[in-house]
C-alpha cells in the first residue's frame, strides 16, 4: 500500500513541501530511501525501526521503499524521521491514511520514540500554511516558533506514541498557541545602555548619525578607549523592529539552530561579534550543508569586527558584495540559495600594531612603513563601503571619575526614530529603500542636491583627499543623515563639513 505524508525541506531562508512517499510490498526485508537523501536521512532508517519497536508499534518485515519527492532536490537533516514512520504505519494499515494528509510532520527520533527539536521548523510552518496546510506536528521544543505563524494549529508531541494515540482517538494532542503580540512589545530587553559610557561624546554623536542612515561605521583608535564598549551599545538606539523585520530574524536563527527554546520571536536587534579567526565561509555562510553565515545572522541588527585588520584577507573581502546588495547568494551544484545580510557593519582597529600612533599619553613605536603596512591590510573596496571612520581618542580622567550619568540610549533612539521617519517617507515609493545608506546614485542626486558653497566645499575635500567616487556617495548619503537629524530639507555647510571630517582613512597622512 502507498502512502503520502506531508513534510517539508529548507532552501536557503524559505520552505518547500516534500512528499513522503512509503510502499510496503512483498519480498525480502529490505528497507531503501530514494530522493537524493543525505547521510543524516538515510541513517533515519534505524532510528525508525528502533523507535517502532520501543513504542510497541509492529515494524514490517517487509520491502520497504521510501520516496523523498521532489526527487531533484538534496534533502538534508534528521527531521524527516518522524513523516518516515508515520507512512511506514499507515502503509502497514496500524493508522488509518485518509486523516493524515490534513497534517505537516517534522521531527527527528530518538530510539526510545521521543520527538527531538529540528532546525528551520518556522520557515517550515509558514510554506504550509501558504499551501493550505494549517495542521502541523512536530517536537515540543519547535512549539513556539511554530505558533507565530497565523492561522496554524500546532500540535507538540512527545512521543511516536502520543501521534498513533491521537490518531487512534484514544489521546487528543492539545493544540498549541502563543500571543505573539504581547510577547514582541515585552521582549525587546538590552543589557547594556549609553548612559554607561563616560566621556566619548564625539563617538557618540557618530554612532547617533551611523544609526539615524544605517551607516556602516569604522571606529579607530588605541586599546582601552572604549571602542568595543560603544559598539555593543549600537543597537540599542537602533529604531525598534517592525513585526515583519522580527519574523526575517527568527526564520535565520531557526533555520541556524540557533533559537532559543521557548522563544517564539526575536524582537531584539541582534548583535554578532565573530572572533577574528573566523574563516570567509564562516562570514558569508556556505559549508557542505548551507547555512547563514555571521553576516546574515546580523540581519537587521549590527554586524561588529573587533580588531579588523587580523581578520584574514579573504574574509574580508567575501563581505564587500554583501554589504552592497544586501544579500548572499551561495551556488551549489544542485541549487542557489540566497540569505539576507541588510546589517550594519561596525569594526573597530587601532591606528598602527602597536596601537598608539597618535595618542598623546603613549609613544608609538611603529615605523612609517610599519603603519602603512598594518593599515594596508584592509583594502581601499572595502574601506569605501564604510561610510564613517571615527577617531576614538583615550578617555580623559576626568571623564571617567565623572558620577553623572550620560544621555541614555532611549533618548537617542528618539532622535534616530525621527530621522528615520523622515527616510521612510521619502522613500515611500521607492521598494527596497527604507534608509540613507540604501540609496541609488539616481536617489543621491535627486535627494542630496548642494548649493554652490556646499559643492565648492565638497570639492575641495574630494581633490585634498583624493576621494573615490563611492566616497563621494557615502559622503552625500552622510551629510543627508546629518540634515533629517538636524530636521532641514536641504543639506547645508555644518552637515557636509561633518560628513567630510567622518573620512578618516581618507586623510593623506595615514
Amino acid at each position: 500500500m502507498i502512502v503520502k505524508i506531508k513534510s517539508c525541506g529548507l532552501l536557503g531562508i524559505d520552505g518547500y513541501l516534500v512528499d513522503v512517499e512509503t510502499d510496503i510490498a512483498n519480498g525480502m526485508p529490505a528497507f531503501d530511501v530514494v530522493g537524493l537523501p543525505d547521510a543524516a536521512v538515510r541513517e533515519s532508517r534505524e532510528r525508525v525501526r528502533s523507535a517502532m519497536k520501543n513504542c510497541a508499534l509492529a515494524f514490517p518485515q517487509k520491502r520497504i521503499t521510501v520516496n523523498l519527492a521532489p526527487a531533484n532536490i538534496k534533502k538534508a537533516g534528521p527531521l524527516y524521521d518522524l513523516p518516515i514512520s508515520i507512512g511506514l504505519l499507515a502503509s502497514s494499515e496500524q493508522l488509518e491514511a485518509e486523516p493524515l494528509s490534513d497534517y505537516l510532520f517534522v521531527g527527528e527520533l530518538s530510539l526510545t520514540g521521543e520527538l527531538r527539536p529540528v532546525a528551520g521548523v518556522l520557515p517550515m510552518v509558514m510554506c504550509a500554511a501558504e499551501h493550505g496546510i494549517k495542521k502541523v506536528i512536530l517536537p515540543p521544543a519547535n512549539a513556539s516558533e511554530a505558533a507565530v505563524v497565523s492561522g496554524a494549529e500546532i500540535y507538540p508531541a512527545r512521543t511516536l506514541g502520543d501521534i498513533v494515540a491521537h490518531f487512534k482517538g484514544i489521546q487528543t494532542l492539545a493544540r498549541f498557541c502563543v500571543d505573539v503580540d504581547t510577547f514582541f512589545r515585552r521582549q525587546e530587553n538590552y543589557p547594556v545602555d549609553f548612559c554607561e559610557v563616560k566621556g566619548q561624546e564625539n563617538v557618540k554623536r557618530a554612532l547617533e548619525v551611523a544609526a539615524a542612515g544605517g551607516h556602516n561605521c569604522l571606529l579607530i583608535g588605541s586599546p582601552g578607549s572604549g571602542k568595543t564598549m560603544l559598539a555593543q551599545r549600537l543597537p540599542t538606539i537602533l529604531p525598534r523592529m517592525t513585526f515583519n523585520e522580527a519574523l526575517e530574524v527568527t526564520k535565520l536563527y531557526s533555520i541556524a539552530g540557533l533559537l532559543p527554546e521557548g522563544v517564539p520571536l526575536l524582537s531584539a536587534r541582534p548583535f554578532r561579534s565573530p572572533h577574528h579567526t573566523i574563516s570567509a565561509v564562516g562570514l558569508s555562510g556556505g559549508g557542505s550543508v548551507p547555512r547563514p553565515g555571521e553576516i546574515s545572522l546580523a540581519h537587521n541588527g549590527v554586524l561588529f569586527l573587533d580588531e579588523l585588520p587580523e581578520f584574514s584577507k579573504e574574509a574580508l573581502e567575501v563581505m564587500r558584495q554583501p554589504l552592497e546588495d544586501g544579500k548572499v547568494t551561495i551556488a551549489r551544484v544542485n541549487a542557489t540559495l540566497t540569505y539576507p545580510s541588510n546589517t550594519m557593519l561596525v569594526a573597530a582597529m587601532n591606528p598602527c600594531k602597536c596601537g598608539y600612533h597618535g595618542d598623546p599619553s603613549h609613544k608609538c613605536t611603529c615605523t612609517d612603513a610599519q603603519i602603512r603596512q598594518y593599515l594596508g591590510r584592509i583594502s581601499g573596496p572595502l574601506l569605501d563601503r564604510i561610510d564613517l571612520h571615527v577617531e576614538v581618542p583615550s578617555v580623559k580622567y576626568q571623564d571617567l571619575a565623572r558620577r553623572a550619568d550620560g544621555e541614555p540610549s532611549s533618548q537617542i533612539r528618539s532622535r534616530v526614530e525621527r530621522a528615520r521617519k523622515i527616510q521612510q517617507e521619502r522613500f515611500a515609493k521607492s521598494a527596497g529603500i527604507y534608509s540613507n545608506s540604501q540609496m541609488t546614485p539616481g536617489m543621491v542626486e535627486q535627494f542630496c542636491a548642494l548649493g554652490k558653497q556646499e559643492t565648492d566645499l565638497l570639492k575641495t575635500a574630494f581633490d585634498h583627499l583624493g576621494l573615490s567616487a563611492r566616497a563621494h556617495n557615502r559622503i552625500l548619503k552622510v551629510a543627508r543623515t546629518i540634515a533629517d537629524l538636524a530636521g532641514s530639507e536641504h543639506i547645508l555647510i555644518p552637515h557636509l563639513a561633518e560628513a567630510i571630517q567622518y573620512r578618516s582613512l581618507d586623510r593623506k597622512y595615514w
